[in-house]
């Protein structure tokens, strides 16, 4: 049974059961009301009787008159009852009042006692007051329930249908608005359904009211909108990663292939001179270090930024101050001038030194011999200007890509992926990066990311040198 039906259902039976226990005291008030007028008569006239003076002991007592027609009682009708069982109509010959045991016991008490109960004479049912008069008998007064019974069939039948139609009517009019208030479900359904049979998830519900329908219906969108997120973002991760694998496997043959094509000269190649054996072998291990490289950048790149380590507080002029004296150690042909102003950032210092390894040895790979790189940290950013032929401007929107190396760079050493681990180590830290062209020629990178002035008593001094 569907939910709808189930309301439908359950509010039905709610009305009909109200319904039924209104109808059940109507009827219980109604009936109560008409038996008890004529009960009232009855009880009236045995008071009247217990009361009247003069009674004879050889024979009925006199009877009190009967109430007013005004009263609107049905006609009534007597009975005397003898202490030995014999009975004496007084009243109504027409009918006969059955005599039962319990007024021959009332006929023969010592006390005065009116007892009222239900009797039928033929089709006439009687509603019976037996009146015990001491050492004279017992007298019945009765009156036809006749009347009264009809009135409370045609009620029964009236309330019967009543509670009959006030159920259907009930029934009928929770089903219009069950449609209304179940609408919110069935778009649901009919949503998840769509979803399930087809797996878009751009399908939205209506969103109407702060009922809880309403709420529900706004949960689910939002619901929507975080899977489809959720899906864009893997759709693009296994995009990128299955660009990472095809690029790095184009990458890689060369250095492979070459070293391959070393080894198998220095395993042919028996007559070769000392001077060619160490050349190929010199050649040998450059490939390798270049694979090697190679290598760990892929693994830098396939992390895409989830590596696991804690993130830190990291004061960035000394770690950029490091990471220059690692660079002139490596290319003691560049001169470096290096400006730096206390800054803490947030972030894992192995990844973040690796990017400013990287815009450092980029610089230096672009820069003639005996030229300078400009660095200087400030404000949470690290900038790095090399004096080389620059970019070019339709390389510089790719310059950040994976294994892209503009047209200057193809006659120089590197697989290109020394940039992009750059940008991806500042999209993991919450930063960017950017190029620019200066005046005067070379490249300049910036490297940004979030960051606070240091404590106090750890700021220092700012760093000014050359060298």
């Amino acid at each position: 049974m569907t939910l709808g039906r189930r309301l439908v259902l359950l509010c039905a039976l709610a009305v009909g059961a109200t319904v039924v226990l209104a109808c059940a005291g109507a009827y219980l008030a109604t009936r109560g009301e008409l038996r008890g007028q004529i009960d009232s008569s009855l009880r009236a006239q045995a008071r009247a009787l217990q009361v009247r003076a003069g009674l004879r002991p050889d024979g009925p007592p006199p009877l009190p008159g009967e109430p007013r027609p005004s009263a609107g009682l049905a006609q009534g009708f007597s009975l005397f009852v003898r202490p030995d069982g014999t009975a004496v109509r007084l009243r109504g010959a027409d009918v006969r009042i059955p005599v039962t045991q319990g007024d021959v016991s009332s006929a023969a008490a010592n006390a005065p006692t009116a007892v009222l109960s239900d009797r039928r004479s033929g089709g006439v049912h009687l509603r019976v007051m037996t009146v015990a008069l001491p050492g004279v008998g017992a007298v019945d007064f009765a009156r036809s329930l006749n009347g009264v019974d009809a009135v409370l069939r045609r009620l029964r039948w009236a309330l019967v249908l009543l509670c009959v139609a006030g159920t259907a009517l009930a029934a009928a009019v929770s089903r219009v608005f069950a449609r209304r208030v179940m609408a919110p479900v069935a778009d649901l359904t009919a949503a998840a359904d769509h979803i399930e049979a087809t797996g878009d998830l751009h399908r939205r519900i209506a969103a109407a009211g702060d009922d809880e329908l309403g709420r529900l219906a706004r949960r689910f969108n939002a619901m929507l909108d975080r899977l489809g997120t959720s899906q864009a973002a893997l759709a693009a991760s296994i995009d990128s990663q299955r660009r990472l694998v095809a690029d790095a496997s184009h990458e890689l043959r060369t250095p492979v292939t070459s070293l391959r094509t070393n080894a198998e000269v220095l395993r042919e190649a028996t007559d070769l001179a000392d001077a060619e054996r160490d050349a190929l072998l010199r050649d040998i291990v450059a490939q390798a270090e270049e694979l090697g490289a190679l290598v760990a950048d892929i693994i830098e790149l396939a992390r895409d930024g989830d590596t696991g380590a804690a993130v830190e507080d990291v004061r960035l002029d000394r770690l950029v101050g490091e990471a220059v004296e690692r660079a002139r150690r490596h290319a003691p042909g560049i001169e470096f001038v290096v400006s730096l102003e206390p800054c803490v950032v947030e972030a894992t210092p192995d990844r973040l030194g690796r990017a400013v390894n990287n815009l450092l040895d980029n610089a230096a790979k672009h820069s003639p011999r005996g030229g300078v790189v400009e660095v200087a940290v400030a404000a949470g950013e690290v900038m790095v200007r090399d004096h080389g032929r620059g970019v070019a401007p339709a390389d510089a929107p790719h310059v950040f890509d994976r294994f892209y190396r503009g047209t200057g760079a193809r006659d120089r050493p590197g697989s290109g992926l020394g940039l992009a681990i750059v940008r991806q180590v500042a999209e993991a830290h919450a930063g960017s990066v950017g190029l620019d062209a200066p005046e005067g020629g070379g490249a300049r990178f910036r490297l940004s990311l979030p960051w606070r002035p240091p404590a106090p008593a750890t700021a220092g001094v700012a760093l000014d040198g050359a060298r």
